[in-house]
Order: structure tokens, then C-alpha cells, then sequence
């Protein structure tokens, strides 16, 4: 069955926003890749200062200058749209503790994903939006420059769609989703990360007994992964810190769009705009025919390896 259509917002019309998105993810884009290239930056940005010059280096500069890009892109382009845009750049100033904002339509932006592999050149870094409906996110989009990938992927019932996710070149070919056919636990293929990993996450994988490991940064690159058939899950399991909402919520709504799932191991939905943006507990992205499976197992798995941590 459908499920019930969700109109965008008064005066916005899903292929218009989709042709805008593009427009800004590419120009997001050249930003990044001139940065990391320690290129002239275009659109009159300005070029990255060391800190011994008395800037704030690469990332920082990149970070700023596609904050800047896409926020002011989309208020030029929609400017009586009735949304909000939290930014990790701009986090500390929109948010109180404990306190949603006040807000039915929310852009939820991570400028780079990955700044870790920014730096060291891996080219393993992305650009998250989500569009975040009633604590949902139901239009996702994952720039990966350095493959010149972008994911879009839009829920079911958002402007009436039946839900889609796909992915484009900066040509404007489409190409569609490929999930794997892998079925069996001791067949699938985690994708992990290289600069994120516990002893409690080793005994977890041990547990599951899955088959081959991937590394990778970035979740947006992770999920892209998946979408190619090239693994099969991803698991986040929070430890003295954890991803948050912009970390999560535009690679979430791309693979849920293609027909993924995304949950915590006890099944719960990934919540937005909560009032607390940590995205905490064992998390768990798949390509969907073991995660029940999955699920069950890690949250059984983690009740032996720390007793009482909240998946």
C-alpha cells in the first residue's frame, strides 16, 4: 500500500528542488576539490591559510566555504520556503539542549563528511543533506566528489512520489541501485571504518561472523557501497562519543529510498530533531533481506559484550 503523501512545503515543487540540489551539490563539489587539490577555490571563496599564516587550514576552510555555498544557495533559490537548515557548522548557535527546533521541514547539512580522509588525500569524503520531515528523513542526498557520484534518494509519499533512489554523474547519466544478492550472515559484506573502531565493536563482528570486511570513510561513502552491491552492511556502535543527526540522516533517506534499511538493533527508527543530536547506540545499515536477522543477533551479541549499553 502507498504510503500517504506528504506535499513539500507551499510553493515547492520536487523537480524543481531536485534540479536546484544538483546544481549546488556540484558546485559543492568543485569547492572541495580545489581545496583538497590546494587550488584557487571558485565562486570567490577564499584559498585555504595554514595556521601558521593564521588561518584554520584545509578542512576548515572547505567546511566553511560549502556551509556558506549550500546554505545561501538554498535560501537564494527558495526564499520564502517555509524550512529551517541546521548545519554542524552552525549547530552550536541553532540548538539548546534537549530542545527540538521548532520546525515541521528541516535540512539537516553536513558540509564534509570524512575530514579525517580530507586530509590524508584518500578522496573518501562526502557532502550529507537530508530533508527531514516530522523527525524523518525523506529526501536524502550524498555528494562523493572524488568519484563524482551523487546519490539522491527520495521516501516514499514525499510530493507523491513511490520512492526512489538513484545516482548521477556531473554529466546527468542515471544509474540505479545495486544491492547485492547475498542473503546468508556468514556471506555479507561489512563495510567499516578505518578511524573508528573499539574492542566491544571486534567482539560484536566476531558474533555476527559475517564474511569480508571493507574500509572506508565517511557514512555517505559507506552507504554508497552498499547501493553498488559492493557490501551489505554497516554498523555504528557508539562509544565516548557518536554520530549525529548529520552524519546519519541524508545516507539514511538515500538507502531507505533504494529499499535498505536503517535502524537501531532493537528495531527502533533513527529519530531527528529530537532534541538530542547523537545519534547513540548500535546502529545498523543494510541492504535489507538479513536485517531483521542482523538486528536480532547484535542486540543479542551486545547484551553479552556490555550489558546494559542502549542499542
Amino acid at each position: 500500500m502507498m504510503p500517504a503523501a506528504i506535499p513539500l512545503p507551499s510553493g515547492i515543487a520536487l523537480e524543481a528542488l531536485l534540479v536546484e540540489l544538483r546544481r549546488l551539490s556540484w558546485g559543492a563539489a568543485d569547492i572541495l576539490l580545489a581545496y583538497g587539490r590546494g587550488e584557487e577555490p571558485p565562486y570567490g571563496f577564499p584559498p585555504a591559510l595554514s595556521v601558521d599564516e593564521g588561518g584554520e587550514g584545509p578542512v576548515s576552510a572547505a567546511d566553511l566555504a560549502v556551509n556558506q555555498w549550500l546554505l545561501e544557495g538554498l535560501a537564494a533559490a527558495f526564499p520564502a520556503a517555509e524550512w529551517t537548515v541546521l548545519s554542524e557548522e552552525t549547530a552550536k548557535e541553532q540548538l539548546t539542549e534537549g530542545e527540538p527546533l521548532a520546525t515541521e521541514w528541516l535540512w539537516i547539512l553536513d558540509p564534509l563528511d570524512g575530514t579525517k580522509d580530507f586530509l590524508q588525500g584518500t578522496g573518501e569524503y562526502a557532502v550529507h543533506l537530508a530533508l527531514v520531515h516530522g523527525g524523518e528523513p525523506v529526501l536524502g542526498v550524498v555528494l562523493l566528489p572524488v568519484l563524482e557520484e551523487l546519490w539522491l534518494g527520495v521516501m516514499p509519499g514525499l510530493a507523491g512520489s513511490a520512492g526512489e533512489a538513484w545516482c548521477e554523474s556531473r554529466v546527468g547519466e542515471r544509474s540505479s541501485v545495486r544491492l547485492s544478492g547475498r542473503r546468508v550472515l556468514g556471506e555479507l559484506v561489512l563495510v567499516a571504518s578505518r578511524n573508528h573502531r573499539d574492542q566491544r565493536l571486534e567482539q560484536l563482528l566476531a558474533a555476527l561472523a559475517l564474511g569480508d570486511t571493507k574500509a572506508i570513510g565517511s557514512v555517505g561513502g559507506k552507504v554508497a557501497t552498499i547501493l553498488r552491491g559492493e557490501t551489505d552492511l554497516y554498523i555504528s556502535l557508539s562509544g565516548k562519543s557518536a554520530p549525529k543527526d548529520w552524519d546519519m540522516a541524508a545516507p539514511e533517506a538515500v538507502l531507505r529510498a533504494a529499499g535498505g534499511a536503517f535502524s537501531h538493533a532493537d528495531g527502533r527508527a533513527l529519530a531527528y530533531n529530537s532534541g538530542d543530536v547523537r545519534q547513540a547506540g548500535c546502529l545498523i545499515a543494510s541492504h535489507g533481506p538479513a536485517h531483521a536477522e542482523l538486528c536480532a543477533r547484535a542486540a543479542a551479541a551486545m547484551a553479552v559484550i556490555d550489558p546494559g549499553f542502549g542499542v
